[in-house]
């Protein structure tokens, strides 16, 4: 029996515009520690690494450093906010439930692999409704690791029933493609994403404008790849 095909998305920044939520509950925090809040456009670059990361890129932009246990502290009032406000703004990026759609008609399993908490995932995707176009939904605490470390895209994988052999990973960060290329799994970067470094300086195996592009995308990476 033939190992169906896979792709791997990542979530924020990459399936979801999460941002104006994320940047919501992270000025609430900053706002609550006496600290100035970011717009929206700086704190866009600060997603990515997880919710832990962006706290504290948001804190560092006015020269705040946190320690471990102060980091702990404001990451938990941070998930309160934010579990509460999940998807009042949050949306699918256009054309991901048609793409999705066509990939799966065609037989692709498909996953996510994420660095926010598998159980924050599961919840926005579950109040987008597109949770269960997904066969995994991975976070850091999924398999005990996050990207970019190779692990993450490679056990996400396996629990698809997919082979990484034959497996593609779409992101939007430099978080992405340097897990991707650890694993061995070619990747398409999306230029409307998360990022402090245009996606096109870290040289994706290919790039798309808008989710239609993504099956041709797919199709050329795989057909080179034959």
């Amino acid at each position: 029996m033939t190992t169906p095909p896979t792709l791997v998305l990542d979530l924020d920044g990459t399936l979801v515009d999460t941002a104006p939520d994320l940047v919501a509950c992270l000025n609430i925090v900053l706002d609550e520690a006496g600290v100035p809040t970011v717009d929206g456009v700086a704190a866009r670059a600060m997603i990515g690494r997880g919710a832990r990361m962006m706290i504290a890129r948001g804190f560092a932009a006015h020269g705040v450093q946190l320690d471990d246990a102060g980091l702990d502290r404001l990451n938990a009032r941070f998930l309160v906010h934010y579990e509460g406000r999940i998807a009042d703004e949050s949306r699918a990026f256009p054309g991901v439930a048609d793409a999705l759609s066509r990939f799966s008609d065609a037989g692709f399993r498909l996953a996510v692999c994420t660095n926010k908490y598998e159980r924050l995932s599961r919840l926005l995707l579950e109040k987008i409704e597109l949770a269960d176009r997904f066969a995994v939904i991975a976070g850091p605490e999924t398999f005990g690791v996050s990207k970019p470390h190779r692990d993450h895209i490679l056990k996400t994988v396996v629990a698809a029933g997919g082979d990484p052999d034959d497996c593609v990973m779409v992101g939007d960060s430099r978080t992405d493609i340097e897990a991707a290329r650890a694993s061995g799994v070619p990747v398409v970067a999306v230029t409307f994403g998360y990022t402090d470094i245009p996606v096109k300086e870290l040289s994706p195996d290919k790039l798309i404008d808008h989710y239609d592009d993504l099956w041709d995308a797919v199709a050329a990476i795989r057909s080179a790849t034959d």
